[in-house]
């Protein structure tokens, strides 16, 4: 084994054990700043990656705080007046900066005048203000329309939330319809980055040829993979704060908040089932006002546009699968819709009110013989066993990332070079879904 080769292997495994450490318990909804008035700055920093590289970058931070890429995401209640202020501390020769907020109608204030709205000077002193109202509920974006070619790809771009009036965290809602209800939430900003740019910035070189565009990182929320996987905040990624590593219960609703952050389309496929596609660029897909998302599409791969957004809804039962995910035989004994499931009575239709499963499929055996202990590889997220909240035993040292014996679903792009790092797989824009027994804490979900 090669140096380069035996370096990421190691990452890998050290990488494992911090996801055991920092992921579960999981966040459920999404980590953000709330308010009405938010104070920005223009800042540069670096952003790791996981094949042990960094990227120089740009990013909006919070006053006083650091860059972030993405930049803080802004939790805002709809009819609220919303301010944002911007300040630029990039170096001089990066020129001027600003926000734009598609979907939003914003007056601009401050600065110099720009070709799509007002900008801040790089003096660290003048301050532009962008004012609007959060007149709609959705999932938005926000970027630089200063440059936009260069500045959102060395990272000046964020998230928007509107929360729907009326919100509730006990039960929410996207867009104030029951047709928008959801259980846990999770934010995927999709981006990818030339290291070329990045490099040649780095070097004082600003005037670039950004037409002869060659990305070799993919990102979800500012990381790539492995470390989507790593908690919300973990103190080794100071600039890339958000996480994407999805929880769930099996019947529970997972509401994904998608945007497109870079430049490139791409497809997010998720495993495990389809998702209803209810939104897009923050505009519920309906017939008419209060119909709900009548016209909502299911799909298992969704098209992120650049600079769009995307709301959908997953969920997860093990509908006819054709086994009981819970077990069986005298030791697994259950009920669905409160009736004792065995071979004497067999399942009703419909779904238990308790573990969601799907009535039919309970009891019957999983549908082939696996191989002795001696014989197979472990994974560290198998827990020795087929069943939802099952554990058998394992060889010493094996396993140990799934402590509730969950069941896992990778979710990454569809375009299968953008699962590397730099070209060595496995990377770039992947995450998981983890399906936890019934019962188990998710932390921010109800």
């Amino acid at each position: 084994m090669n140096k380069a080769i035996a370096k990421r292997t190691a990452r890998w495994s050290i990488l494992v054990l911090m996801i055991l450490t920092w992921v579960l318990p999981a966040q459920a909804a999404v980590q953000g700043v709330t308010g009405t008035q938010f104070n920005l700055v223009a800042r540069e920093g670096h952003v790791s990656t996981p094949d042990g590289g960094s990227l120089y970058s740009w990013g909006y931070a919070l006053e006083g705080g650091l860059m972030q890429f993405p930049g803080p995401t802004l939790i805002v209640n709809q009819g609220a007046a919303v301010t944002v202020t911007l300040k630029n501390e990039l170096p001089q020769p990066a020129g001027n900066v600003s926000i734009v907020f598609p979907g939003h109608a914003v007056t601009a204030t401050g600065g110099v005048a720009g070709a799509m709205t007002q900008e801040a000077p790089p003096d660290g002193a003048t301050a532009v203000t962008y004012t609007f109202t959060a007149s709609n509920p959705g999932t938005y974006t926000y970027y630089s329309g200063t440059r936009v070619d260069l500045q959102a790809e060395m990272g000046l771009v964020g998230a928007i939330i509107v929360r729907p009036s009326g919100f509730s965290h006990m039960n929410p809602t996207a867009y104030g319809h029951a047709g928008s209800a959801y259980h846990h939430e999770y934010l995927f900003v999709l981006g990818e980055r030339d290291a070329r740019i990045h490099q040649a910035v780095a070097s004082g070189i600003y005037d670039i040829d950004t037409a002869d565009y060659f990305p070799v990182y993919w990102f979800i929320n500012g990381r790539c993979a492995p470390d989507t996987m790593l908690a919300d905040g973990v103190p080794w990624l100071p600039h890339q704060p958000y996480g994407s590593m999805a929880h769930t219960r099996p019947g529970e609703k997972v509401l994904l908040r998608l945007i497109g952050g870079g430049r490139d389309l791409h497809p997010f496929h998720h495993h495990g089932n389809n998702s209803l596609i209810i939104a897009r660029d923050g505009r519920l897909l309906e017939s008419a006002p209060g119909a709900g998302p009548d016209l909502a599409m299911s799909d298992f791969t969704i098209t992120v546009h650049p600079g769009g957004t995307v709301d959908a809804i997953f969920a997860w039962t093990g509908e006819k699968l054709g086994w009981d995910i819970y077990g069986t035989g005298p030791e697994h004994e259950h009920s669905c819709n409160g009736i004792s499931v065995n071979d004497a009575n067999p399942a009703s239709e419909g779904f238990d009110p308790v573990t969601h499963e799907y009535c039919p499929d309970h009891g019957k055996p999983f549908p082939v013989f696996l191989p002795e202990g001696q014989d197979l590889t472990f994974g560290g997220q198998w827990s020795g066993s087929p069943f939802l909240g099952g554990a058998d035993a394992l060889p010493p040292g094996q396993g140990g990332m799934n402590p509730n014996s969950g069941y896992f679903f990778m979710w990454h792009s569809h375009n299968e070079k953008e699962m590397t790092n730099f070209d060595i797989f496995p990377g770039g824009l992947m995450t998981h879904v983890v399906i936890e027994p019934p019962g188990t804490p998710i932390n921010g979900g109800h």
